[in-house]
């Protein structure tokens, strides 16, 4: 069964639709910028969503004010790409489209200012609302709730896989005759209060404490995938949103595809519960059955928009996947986001599809932000510095995940049969 990609939605740290998301891409904009905590704690960086974000322009205000950071998003993004697809909410029938939706925190923002609210002001300081803030599936219960929805609604948390996770759960619901559509997408955020509050999250000093974070002060030379300087993440937020639906429910409301998922895959690495096995090889594994569920060799993708996070065992593992995956393919050309958008988590992988679509629509590829010396153990091309001019057919986009969550899925210009 074909499955096309027919709408698009995020809200990132360069902007509040997929349009800015690509545009900044493209112009090399970053969204790593001083965070609010940043005398507080060393190399105080963050890519927080960007600033223009309203939620009220385009969510009841009621729904604003019992919901997290991260749900907010969530609707906002999945809002964008049902209207990309052409599609409104008295189009969606109520039980024939699904929502599977994934986040690595949920609402962790809501937990940590609840406990900062009672230590500084007490029980009655509490926020009343932070049990339906604070769960993970929120995000996708407030878009059944928006749009009327009585689906399959399921919420995915394989940590920074969990996009992809999420769009090979969706293709299964849709190939088993349980939705016709699917919005499918992942979400992480919430970094300040609506209020004004501001302190230093607990996770932040954790991630700088356990190794995580850069603790760069230049937002230039923060993150570097791929670089053999790199030293770490940047945390971000975001939420990213594809409409997915069958080609038949596609073509029978006369929907225009902007890309075809081919195929996807999914499995566990085994190793550590935050390094990945140091030679990648699940990594190339998972890439490689990726390609067997799109029926497809590595010698046919185009491009690859790698996991990339900049930290120096993530980065050598996928390196050596990526080297002895694609020996057959001299010319694969490599990318990734994080240098512009920062680590969004749950939502790069998703991120990283629209990214990979708009390059196939536009011939345009987005290089990596801020690297310049790249690791001299890539044995592939890495598009740094400038944008590439590309002839993008087949586009593969990996995510990896703490505890060893590996997922890759590959995209397609033309549906499998030759056809649009």
């Amino acid at each position: 069964m074909d499955l096309a990609i027919t709408g698009m939605g995020t809200v990132s740290p360069l902007g509040t639709s997929a349009d800015e998301l690509c545009d900044g891409l493209l112009s090399g904009r970053r969204g790593i910028r001083v965070a609010p905590w940043a005398d507080d704690v060393e190399g105080g960086l963050y890519a927080a969503v960007d600033d223009r974000f309203d939620p009220a322009a385009t969510i009841d205000g009621r729904v604003v004010a019992g919901t997290d950071g991260f749900a907010r998003f969530a609707l906002a993004a999945c809002a964008e790409a049902i209207g990309d697809a052409g599609l409104g909410s008295t189009d969606l029938d109520p039980f024939r489209t699904g929502v599977v939706h994934g986040t690595s925190m949920g609402g962790h923002f809501t937990v940590a200012r609840s406990q900062w609210q009672y230590e500084h002001g007490g029980f009655d300081a509490t926020d009343p609302k932070t049990q339906i803030k604070i769960w993970p599936n929120m995000a996708a219960a407030q878009i059944c709730l928006a749009h009327g929805l009585h689906g399959p609604s399921i919420t995915i948390t394989t940590a920074c896989a969990s996009s992809l996770d999420a769009l090979g759960t969706a293709a299964l619901y849709l190939r088993a005759g349980l939705a016709d559509i699917v919005l499918v997408g992942a979400t992480e955020g919430g970094y300040t209060a609506d209020d004004g509050d501001h302190f230093v999250p607990g996770f932040v000093a954790a991630e700088r404490a356990y190794g995580m974070s850069s603790g760069q002060t230049d937002p230039s030379r923060a993150m570097l995938p791929f670089d053999i300087d790199r030293v770490g993440i940047v945390s971000g937020e975001g939420s990213a949103f594809l409409v997915l639906e069958t080609a038949e429910h596609a073509a029978g409301r006369g929907a225009v595809a902007r890309a075809w998922l081919r195929g996807t895959a999914s499995l566990a690495d085994a190793h550590h519960p935050s390094s990945p096995q140091p030679d990648g090889r699940w990594e190339q594994l998972v890439m490689e059955r990726a390609h067997e569920s799109a029926g497809i060799g590595p010698e046919q993708v185009d491009v690859l928009i790698a996991h990339a996070t900049g930290t120096p065992k993530g980065d050598q593992a996928e390196i050596r996947a990526i080297n002895r995956t694609f020996t057959s393919n001299p010319d694969l050309v490599v990318t990734g986001l994080k240098g512009h958008t920062g680590h969004t988590g749950a939502a790069s992988g998703a991120m990283s599809v629209i990214a990979g679509v708009r390059a196939m629509a536009d011939g345009e590829l987005p290089a990596i932000a801020g690297t310049e010396v790249v690791d001299p153990e890539a044995e592939f091309d890495v598009a740094v510095r400038a944008s590439r001019v590309v002839d993008l057919a087949v586009l593969q986009v990996n995510s990896f995940g703490f505890g060893g969550q590996n997922a890759s899925v590959v995209i397609s210009r033309e549906a499998p049969d030759g056809g649009s």
